[in-house]
């Protein structure tokens, strides 16, 4: 299949965790780390998030650094990159901070007509699926829009659909120097979980940044998936 060079980039606890147990966003990067965030985001074609963190912290996803957003213009490219929402059923708020010109929400066909509706006036709708969305079929709709690289920000069920599929090319992970805990608060992946054939991952590089460290994998799984 032709898809997009995809990275997943989050933060997490020491403890693996990237949220609190009631799934309240956390703040575990310093000052360093957002700033390298902001970078990846500019050299984006696209910023990917599963409905989950929509609901949960209402990101904006765009490029916060007046400068980034003029180099990208300079070399011809909108001043923020394609927003994108996996939404199987359509449950993103209609005052949603990712919502504009620029945004794009991916649901299946059985999401409700009347919130198709309510979103259609504040962003592209995009239908791939059946019952929840077809991530695969999505990947090539975006590459055949020119969509080269595209940045996945969580959170943890849509890092393990994406993983589990073997779309994911390498994976940023910044740890921070905190303890959150609980059984129940997600992780960098959630969903089932492998029984067999565990995905492997190559350390390319390492970095302190803040009180923590930054950690950059590529997915080994993934080199028979073609780009």
């Amino acid at each position: 299949m032709r898809k997009p060079f995809v990275f997943i980039n989050s933060a997490m606890s020491a403890d693996g965790k990237i949220s609190s147990i009631e799934r309240k966003q956390i703040r575990i990067s310093g000052k360093e780390d957002l700033m390298r965030v902001d970078e990846l985001r500019a050299l984006s074609d696209a910023i990917m998030v599963g409905v989950g963190t929509v609901l949960a912290d209402d990101p904006g996803l765009r490029v916060k650094s007046r400068s980034l957003q003029e180099k990208r213009k300079e070399r011809g490219l909108a001043g923020e990159p394609l927003r994108i929402v996996a939404d199987s059923n359509a449950r993103t708020p209609a005052n949603a901070k990712v919502l504009g010109p620029g945004c794009m929400i991916a649901v299946s066909h059985s999401a409700p007509e009347d919130r198709l509706e309510r979103l259609g006036s504040a962003c592209e709708i995009i239908k791939c699926g059946t019952e929840v969305v077809d991530l695969p079929a999505l990947m090539e709709e975006l590459y055949e829009r020119g969509i080269k690289r595209l940045m996945v920000e969580g959170g943890a069920r849509l890092n393990w659909s994406l993983i589990e599929l073997g779309l994911v090319d390498e994976i940023y992970v910044f740890i921070g120097g905190m303890i959150i805990g609980g059984e129940r608060a997600p992780s960098l992946v959630d969903g089932s979980g492998f029984h067999s054939s565990f995905p492997r991952l190559s350390l390319q590089s390492f970095q302190r940044l803040d009180e923590g460290i930054l950690l950059q994998w590529s997915c080994e799984y993934n080199r028979k998936v073609q780009q």
